[in-house]
C-alpha cells in the first residue's frame, strides 16, 4: 500500500468501495499527482476494494470513513492533517437510495434517512473537512439528473415558489435546511404534491429512487452554490466546488440497470476534481451543475441535455 508523504497532494473519495466512487479512485490513481484515498463505511469491504485496485497496479491509500458518524469524519480529518497537512481534492460520492417500491409504511422513514445521509451528513462532512482544504482545492458533489431544480414539480404555483426559494442567490444553509424539513413534514402529512413537492407515483420505474432521493439531490445542488459563495469569500486562493450528474450508471444503486459503466460515470467528476488552477486565461467552472458529458447546465431553468 502507498506510503503517504506529508506535504504531498491528497485526494479523497467518499463511499468508494464500489460503483462510481470506486471508479473515481481508479481514475485518480492513474492521473492524479499525489495520494488518493479510497474511503468506505465498512472497512473490510474498503480494504477488499483496495486489494483489487492493487492487483491492477494502482496504489490507493485507505481510511475508514462513515459520513453518518461524526466521530468517523473527525478522526479522518485529524489523520489527513497529521499525515499530509491538508486536503486538495474531495469527491463527495457517499449516498443512499430507497426505490419507488419502498412500502408505504416505511416511506417517511426512508425520506428521513435519505435526507440525513445524502444532505445533512454530506454538509456536516464538508464543515469538518473544508477548513483543511489547501489553496486551489477542488470539491465535487455527486448529484443527479434528479438533482435538477425542475424536479421540484408538484402542484403549481406552490412548486414555482419552492423553486424560487431553492434558487435564491442569497440562500443560506439554514434556509436550505428548513426547505428539507418542510419536505419531510409534507411527506408525513401526505400532502407533498399540494405543497409543491414531487409525487412520482406512477411516473417512475419501480427501481428508480423515491422522492426522498430527488429532494436530497436538489438540496446538494443548491448547497453547491452556497459553498461556492463561501469559497469566493475565503482567503485561500481559487477554491472551487461543482456538482455533477454522472449519468444513468450500471451500479447496485440502479439494480444493475443503466447506460454507462462506472468508469464512464466517474469521468466528469474526475475532470472537475483535477481542474487546473484558475486564471484570466483559464476560467474554470465554479458552483456549476455539470452533466455527465461535462456540459455546464442551467440548474434553474434547464433544459437538460438528455433525459438522464
Amino acid at each position: 500500500m502507498m506510503e503517504a508523504n506529508s506535504g504531498s497532494r491528497v485526494a479523497v473519495v467518499t463511499g468508494a468501495n464500489k460503483g462510481i466512487g470506486y471508479a473515481a479512485v481508479m481514475e485518480l490513481c492513474a492521473k492524479f499527482d499525489g495520494t488518493v484515498y479510497l474511503t468506505s463505511r465498512d472497512e473490510s469491504r474498503g480494504r477488499k476494494a483496495v486489494d483489487e485496485l492493487e492487483q491492477m497496479g494502482l496504489r490507493p491509500a485507505y481510511h475508514q470513513l462513515d459520513i453518518d458518524d461524526e466521530s468517523s469524519v473527525l478522526k479522518f480529518r485529524d489523520h489527513l492533517v497529521e499525515t499530509h497537512g491538508g486536503l486538495d481534492v474531495l469527491i463527495n460520492n457517499a449516498a443512499i437510495i430507497f426505490p419507488m417500491t419502498t412500502p408505504a409504511e416505511s416511506f417517511v422513514e426512508s425520506i428521513r434517512k435519505t435526507i440525513d445521509t445524502n444532505f445533512y451528513h454530506t454538509m456536516r462532512a464538508c464543515k469538518i473537512l473544508f477548513p483543511i482544504l489547501r489553496p486551489h482545492a477542488r470539491v465535487v458533489h455527486l448529484t443527479s439528473d434528479d438533482g435538477h431544480l425542475l424536479r421540484i414539480s408538484g402542484r403549481e404555483p406552490e412548486a414555482a415558489i419552492l423553486r424560487s426559494k431553492f434558487s435564491a442567490p442569497d440562500l443560506t444553509e439554514q434556509e436550505l435546511c428548513q426547505l428539507m424539513e418542510d419536505f419531510i413534514d409534507a411527506a408525513k402529512n401526505g400532502d407533498r404534491f399540494e405543497r409543491g413537492w414531487p409525487n412520482s407515483v406512477g411516473e417512475r420505474e419501480d427501481t428508480w429512487p423515491n422522492e426522498g432521493y430527488i429532494v436530497s439531490k436538489v438540496g446538494i445542488s443548491a448547497l453547491t452554490r452556497i459553498h461556492q459563495r463561501q469559497f469566493d469569500q475565503d482567503l485561500r486562493e481559487d477554491l472551487t466546488v461543482n456538482c455533477v450528474h454522472p449519468g444513468y450508471v450500471i451500479t447496485d444503486a440502479t439494480f444493475q440497470k443503466g447506460e454507462k459503466t462506472i468508469q464512464e460515470g466517474a469521468e466528469a467528476a474526475c475532470w472537475l476534481a483535477m481542474l487546473p488552477p484558475s486564471s484570466p486565461d483559464n476560467v474554470v467552472p465554479k458552483g456549476a451543475y455539470v452533466w455527465h458529458d461535462k456540459q455546464l447546465v442551467d440548474w434553474v431553468n434547464g433544459p437538460t441535455p438528455s433525459i438522464y
